[in-house]
């Protein structure tokens, strides 16, 4: 027995088929050979960059002309040079990679804000772009979104390079075969060109990659010289010198109250499917109010950020500059441009700002020269959030008017307001409630909270009630609290996301202004606004960097 378990022990192990052993490397092979083709040839076929850009199933269909011209180059380098081959090889890579990622964050950014992604100034908004789609759809899918996109742009980066090397070898290793092939796919290209034989909108014998690369490049040093241009505009602001005595003196002894509606954009007005509710809920307040002895004139102003990044209007809006990208708003706050809020600071306003959303200390109080900050952390609020809001609006304006404007004794108040209910992705809102069964907001306990919507029609169902719901928390303020001294202005901060916006609405949001002061009305009269709360399509229509000056020298001395 021992013998035989000792002999079956030192039996050799079979030797494997001949075959197998040799077809593993050569499969291996294959497989990085295709995958390197289709990672090259798809890169060089994207479309872009354009407001109609689509990554589709036909995308791989087109025939580059720089693929073409790539093979060109690789066959004009001898056999023998192989270092020389690499490096060019190498080179094209690293910047078909490079060019890859942009082209992926102008498709981003479109579908998002409505805009390419600026490669000088928007590396500062990726962050925001992702924190706009973990508000969108909520964490678990954002952060999986994100994980993919991270994978995607290392290998881009890094695989791009090695693919591109990869195909440069096996094209100098069969160069008769390649040139017979390159030849025959330049006669193919020039004859769809000269038919412009197309799938979709975009035609098959595509050279997209050249003009690309140039129009990135020549954007950098427009970039560098906007910002040098933006930082002495900063600093270039004749209001900032106008005397304390002369300032605001029209509106002196008013509760002035500037009201962001969370993506209240020109869409909502006018989109059939989205308009019905807002736009009749818009006369028939209007008509409440001026019961109440309101009057309300109404515009529009352009927004310089859409589908997101608030921020970029709030500071346009306040500073008079046109802010657009996070390098101008950085520039912004580390200047001493005058905003509205500190022009109201100097002339004896109290200042007011109230964030919500905010679940954290802000730094930009001190630049914006507030006096009291509140968010979701000392509003008091003990209700449920609704999705993304952390606090229903019409407990904000309320918790707003019992901390702020109930005093007897107190200096008038500048606020700016920064609404939220209506923040992608317009989870079901709550009711409105009477102003005196608001409390702590306890009172929405009960209210049902379900999922954010799926699929566009449901999305653009939630956000116009959204908008209802946040004017309506507006209106219900006015009515409860609006006095003889009270001047609100409320207004969008951008159109919503492309998913409710479409495509090629712009960037305009609504504004209105209301109060009972018949001298107010008299004062903006050359403004040429409209009566009412709802601005027509003709309706003026200004930069949202335009208002400050405007305001400040409409009601100075």
């Amino acid at each position: 027995m021992m013998a035989s378990r000792e002999s079956a022990a030192i039996q050799p192990t079979p030797e494997p088929a001949a075959a197998t052993t040799r077809s593993s490397p050569l499969t291996r092979g294959v497989l990085v050979t295709v995958a390197a083709l289709a990672l090259v040839w798809f890169a060089l076929s994207v479309p872009g960059p354009g407001p109609d850009v689509k990554v589709t199933a036909s995308t791989p269909l087109h025939l580059p002309l720089e693929a073409l011209g790539f093979l060109l180059v690789i066959l004009a380098i001898p056999a023998r040079a192989e270092r020389v081959r690499d490096g060019v090889a190498l080179t094209a890579g690293a910047l078909l990679g490079a060019l890859s990622v942009l082209r992926l964050l102008d498709i981003g950014f479109r579908e998002a804000l409505g805009r390419p992604f600026n490669a000088v100034v928007d590396w500062g908004n990726v962050a925001s772009g992702a924190s706009l789609l973990r508000d969108a759809v909520g964490w678990p899918l954002a952060s999986a979104v994100v994980l993919i996109v991270a994978v995607l742009v290392v290998a881009l980066l890094a695989g791009m390079p090695l693919a591109v090397q990869h195909v440069g070898r096996l094209v100098s290793r069969h160069r008769r075969g390649v040139l017979r092939a390159t030849t025959l796919l330049l006669a193919v290209w020039l004859l769809l060109t000269v038919a412009d034989v197309r799938i979709g909108k975009s035609s098959i014998a595509s050279m997209e990659l050249a003009p690309y690369a140039y129009e990135e490049l020549s954007s950098i040093p427009q970039g560098v010289r906007d910002q040098r241009e933006f930082a002495r505009a900063t600093a270039d602001d004749p209001l900032a010198a106008t005397p304390t005595d002369r300032l605001l003196t029209a509106l002196r002894g008013k509760d002035v109250l500037f009201v962001f509606v969370e993506s209240y954009g020109r869409v909502a007005l006018e989109d059939p499917e989205l308009s019905e509710g807002i736009t009749i809920l818009l006369q028939s307040e209007g008509e409440r109010l001026s019961t109440d002895g309101f009057s309300s004139r109404s515009a529009f102003l352009t927004s310089p950020t859409f589908g997101g990044i608030s921020w970029l209007a709030h500071s346009s809006f306040q500073s008079g500059l046109w802010v657009d990208s996070k390098q101008r708003y950085d520039i912004l706050l580390a200047s001493e441009r005058l905003t509205l809020s500190h022009a109201f600071n100097r002339a004896g306003w109290r200042t007011v700002v109230d964030v919500p959303a905010n679940t954290a200390d802000w730094s930009r109080q001190g630049f914006y020269d507030y006096d009291q900050l509140y968010d979701s952390r000392n509003v008091g609020y003990e209700g449920p959030r609704f999705g993304y809001p952390t606090i229903p609006d019409q407990y904000t304006l309320e918790a707003f008017q019992r901390l702020e404007l109930s005093a007897p004794e107190r200096q008038p108040v500048m606020a700016e307001i920064d609404l939220i209910s209506s923040h992608a992705p317009w989870s079901p809102m709550p009711s409105i409630v009477p102003q005196d069964m608001i409390g702590d907001g306890s009172v929405y306990d009960d209210m049902p909270r379900s999922p954010a919507p799926s699929g566009a029609a449901e999305t653009r169902k939630a956000y116009a009630a959204s908008i209802e719901y946040s004017l309506g928390s507006v209106f219900a303020f006015l009515e409860a609290h609006g006095t003889d001294d009270t001047v609100l202005i409320f207004l969008g901060d951008h159109q919503p996301t492309s998913v409710v916006a479409g495509g090629d609405l712009g960037n305009d949001v609504p504004i209105s202004i209301v109060a009972k002061d018949p001298a107010i009305f008299e004062r903006i009269s050359s403004w040429g606004w409209e009566e009412g709360l709802l601005p027509g399509p003709e309706a003026p229509t200004w930069r949202m960097d335009s208002f400050r000056d405007r305001l400040i020298t409409t009601f100075g001395s």
